[in-house]
């Protein structure tokens, strides 16, 4: 996986495509509660549709969310995202 992505402490990097619905509920609920994200869209990205892939044992799901340790979580609730930043 490509450190490109590897968000700040404190913040995420969600991976998702424009038409998502769990995307767009998802950024929502990060902005209300003040987590930032950097938003990559798998579909005008190079390479990223691919890496998402890699991540999700070969299919596109998202929101494929990176966090600081390098870790993912795919279509995760805000509760985990905020577990899981600390």
């Amino acid at each position: 996986m490509s450190d490109t992505y590897i968000p700040a402490a404190g913040t995420i990097t969600m991976f998702s495509t424009t038409w998502c619905g769990y995307c767009a509920r998802l950024k929502s609920q990060l902005t209300k509660a003040g987590i930032g994200y950097r938003e990559v869209d798998i579909e005008t990205t190079p390479g990223t549709a691919e890496m998402v892939a890699t991540i999700n044992g070969g299919n596109q799901t998202v929101p494929t969310i990176l966090f600081p340790d390098g870790s993912s979580a795919t279509n995760p609730s805000l509760a985990d995202v905020t577990a899981r930043l600390g």
